[in-house]
């Protein structure tokens, strides 16, 4: 229901009563309606079509198809995961390697360097995943290549 009346001034609120505005609500559609306390789009005004929850929303940064903040593009924040999660597992991955090829050159029980070598598999497998986007994923599959890698030490 549109009003084709005239808007109120600039800095006039339009409600009955007040001080810029004595003869009431500048639009007679809204003035008519049963329970009309105020002006047009009045969250309490059971015409305006606003409910309770949606007062001041109309315009605001916070409309629910506008992010807010540093939320407005989340693409950044993905990349520094992948990147992060593919570094990480990369050089977990070598740092594994490595010492699995120094124990494997001392003498060790074989299981040591195997441990080292698959937990470097498992990091390795991690830094696919973490450049693929699996970044949740990857982080899990480090945790568990470096827990690999701390038990087989452990044989030590």
């Amino acid at each position: 229901m549109e009003c084709e009346a005239e808007a109120p001034a600039a800095g006039s609120t339009g409600r009955p009563g007040s001080p810029d505005e004595p003869d009431g609500p500048y639009c007679p559609a809204v003035a008519g309606a049963a329970g009309s306390a105020g002006a047009p789009g009045d969250p309490g005004d059971p015409g305006s079509g606003q409910e309770a929850g949606e007062a001041g929303s109309a315009g605001s940064a916070g409309d629910a198809g506008e992010p807010v903040g540093d939320a407005a593009d989340p693409a950044p924040e993905a990349r520094r995961a992948r990147w992060t999660t593919a570094g990480t597992g990369g050089l977990l991955a070598f740092a594994g390697l490595a010492a699995s090829a120094l124990r494997a050159a001392s003498s060790e029980p074989a299981l040591v360097p195997a441990a080292y070598a698959l937990g470097a598999a498992v990091c390795a497998g991690a830094a696919v995943l973490g450049s693929r986007g699996r970044t949740r994923r990857a982080v899990w599959l480090l945790v568990g290549g470096v827990m690999v890698m701390a038990l087989g030490d452990q044989f030590d």
